[in-house]
């Protein structure tokens, strides 16, 4: 069945949506609020995020569907230029006490580095500006709640967001749960290699990769093979990519040449992979303000070249009954020979699994997340 194929076929569902207007989903009870247009003239459009609260965003009674979540806030204030790394969202189904989503809010959205870039696949979209869309089915059969913490050094006056879910009958009993996961090593080590997951949470599905690279050396950065070790795999993965650039559906580098023969890595998206971001120019101070006085301190706007890319196993899925680890190799090309590399990683891998607990452990503090 295709997408559209599958809208034909008539399924009893009951439709509805939480906003700021309608924080419980209630059926005909949006639109409430008033401004000076009037009664139910967009009167609460947003919500506050209070520096160091967790803000509940979605507690819904089950069984049920979550079909898409959109969200805006500011990426920036005078107090800080990440945001996007600093507010948390987790995901929490069927009562379980810890979440099965726990990731920053920009990596969830494939925007890390606490930047805004356009997206447009088909699980995960970003359109300008900051305009931040999921549409990864989350079914749960009794509960869901959705939270989101501020540990930006300030609270935010202006949270947008929707949640659109359907409340059904029942769930067959393989339904999955949805999760993600958010990694970071600052500094990885040579010959070791980056694990994005490893979970004993069976049966499951692995539906994506999401990964945040800073280059911490010069040369190309991207031989490294993405390694699927798969239940009782111990010293070698089944299923392996031939290169990083080539698991992300590119090849050559992504290189892209210029008039005058100069290469440069050429950003794409498509519905199933994509490398929407990549940089080497430090943006956070434009436009910045501290509300002081005293002129700006930062020095130039060189940056470590940055890059963002994605993957969806959609339709080619890493299906496991016991176990799953993911891990990254961290090689190398100087154009004479591979070398092994120390470069800042980090990456939210997405995943379905018959069991709707998280893992209990939690991110790293705040100045351990932020881009470098």
């Amino acid at each position: 069945m295709s997408l559209l194929s599958d809208i034909t076929q008539y399924r009893h569902q009951v439709t509805r949506a939480i906003t700021p207007e309608n924080i419980t989903g209630e059926k005909g009870a949006a639109a409430q609020a008033g401004s000076k247009l009037g009664p139910h003239r967009k009167g609460s459009p947003t919500i506050p995020l209070m520096q160091g609260e967790e803000t509940e965003l979605a507690n819904i009674e089950g069984p049920g569907v979550i079909q898409h979540i959109w969200m805006t806030v500011r990426n920036q204030t005078e107090l800080g230029s990440f945001v996007l790394r600093d507010l948390v969202l987790r995901f929490y189904w069927d009562d379980e006490p810890e979440p099965a989503v726990v990731t920053p809010l920009g990596d969830f959205f494939c925007n890390g580095f606490g930047q805004w870039c356009d997206v447009n696949s088909l699980p995960i979209v970003v359109n300008p500006t900051g305009g931040f869309n999921s549409y990864f089915e989350m079914p749960f059969k009794h509960h869901a709640r959705i939270t989101i913490e501020n540990q930006h050094p300030k609270s935010l006056s202006s949270f947008f967001y929707t949640i659109n879910y359907a409340l059904v009958d029942g769930l067959p009993d393989n339904s999955m749960y949805f999760h993600a996961k958010w990694q970071r090593e600052r500094c990885t080590k040579k010959a070791v290699d980056y694990t994005l997951l490893d979970t004993t949470e069976g049966p499951g599905v692995y539906v994506g990769t999401y990964l945040a690279l800073t280059a911490l050396q010069r040369y190309w950065w991207g031989e490294g093979e993405f390694k699927f070790y798969i239940d009782e795999d111990d010293q070698l993965p089944t299923v392996t990519s031939t290169g990083s650039e080539d698991y992300f559906g590119g090849a050559w580098a992504f290189h892209d040449f210029n008039h005058d023969g100069h290469p440069r890595a050429k950003n794409f998206c498509t519905p199933f992979l994509g490398y929407p971001y990549q940089s080497t120019r430090d943006s956070t101070r434009d436009r910045f303000e501290t509300g002081k006085l005293n002129a700006i301190h930062a020095f130039g706007d060189d940056a470590l070249p940055q890059h963002g890319l994605y993957r969806w196993h959609l339709q080619d899925p890493i299906v496991f009954e016991h176990g799953l680890k993911v891990a990254l190799q961290q090689i190398g090309n100087d154009d004479v020979t591979l070398f092994e590399r120390e470069d800042d990683v980090a990456s939210v891998a997405y995943w379905y699994a018959l069991s709707p607990a998280g893992d209990g452990e939690a991110l790293p503090d705040r100045t351990e997340r932020l881009p470098r």
